[in-house]
């Protein structure tokens, strides 16, 4: 073989043709792969939009499918009591007042006391996370309950949530409420023993409040029937809804009985369409407030009866 000969090296222009292919295929490589990657995440969106779509539509579906629940048994949002059931208290019953003495020494007629024909009408509002209301409820309740079982009243309870947003976020209010609602329409024997026990021993403002569980339990502890039933009932909250938009109609009023009284307070009394104002914890001046209403309704409803008068004949 000859010095002269030369070496097998591509041309210039066959080289750069090379890279120029080379660079071709490199960034049809390049194209291709951000293509996939569009497609991929398009894809990803797709999916991730239809399951957010889907899961939206599963809860409004849920919400509208759900029906919106009312207790029974119930007047103007309100539980009538007419079974009083063995509670524990040390309220004692007051004594009805003394009619005290005329000026001319002679006793004065006595105020009516409520009787079955001229029987009161009591609503009360409760909140039961509210102190007030538990206070009332202690001090009260053996005088309330006798006039229940005498016929001398009829006693509404109406559940409210004023302090919902009082029980760091477990809104106790609301679910208490709820839960009576619960007790009165399935178990309504047993109603005025569980709202009492629920005022008697309530949680303090403040706290979470009894569990959905918690107050499941305290509905068995009283005896309700149907206990499965009431348990379900609470822990699924069926009747939280009724609860808010009961308080919501108890506060724009009027209350029942009443001509254009709203909820201000809980606990809120009102007999006869009257509110009262009189101290929380003293049976005597309720007493007093109550037979003083009674006694306007009593003579409000009397008329004389009319005395036929003598007709005298003529001499003839």
């Amino acid at each position: 073989m000859s010095s002269d000969e030369t070496p097998n090296v591509p041309a210039p222009r066959n080289s750069r043709e090379a890279v120029r292919e080379k660079a071709q295929k490199v960034h049809a490589q390049q194209s291709r792969a951000r293509l996939m990657r569009r497609i991929i995440i398009a894809a990803v969106a797709v999916i991730a939009v239809g399951a957010i779509g889907t899961a939206v539509t599963m809860a409004v579906t849920s919400q509208v499918s759900k029906p919106q629940l009312s207790p029974s048994g119930m007047e103007s949002d309100g539980v009538v009591v007419t079974d009083i059931t063995s509670m524990s208290t040390s309220a004692e019953t007051p004594e009805t007042p003394t009619p005290a003495p005329s000026e001319a020494g002679t006793t004065a007629s006595p105020t009516p006391e409520p009787s079955a024909s001229q029987a009161v009408d009591v609503h009360v509002y409760v909140d039961y996370l509210s102190p007030d209301a538990g206070k009332f409820e202690r001090a009260n309740a053996r005088l309330l309950a006798q006039w229940i079982e005498d016929g001398a009243a009829t006693v509404s309870y109406h559940p409210v949530a004023l302090l919902t947003a009082s029980s760091n976020g477990t809104k106790y209010s609301l679910r208490s409420a709820a839960a009576a609602a619960c007790v009165a329409t399935h178990s309504p024997e047993q109603f005025y023993a569980f709202n009492h026990d629920l005022l008697d021993d309530q949680p303090e403002v403040g706290s979470d409040g009894l569990s959905d569980q918690e107050l499941a339990n305290l509905a068995g502890a009283v005896g309700v029937d149907n206990a499965k039933v009431v348990r379900s009932c609470i822990q699924d909250g069926d009747y939280v809804s009724w609860a808010k938009e009961a308080t919501t109609r108890a506060l724009k009023g009027p209350l029942a009985g009443s001509d254009d009284l709203v909820l201000t307070a809980a606990p809120m009394i009102v007999v006869n369409g009257e509110a009262y104002v009189g101290a929380l914890d003293d049976p005597q001046e309720l007493s007093t407030f109550v037979m003083s209403v009674a006694s306007e309704a009593y003579y409000e409803s009397t008329t004389p009866t009319p005395t036929p008068s003598t007709t005298s004949t003529p001499a003839p």
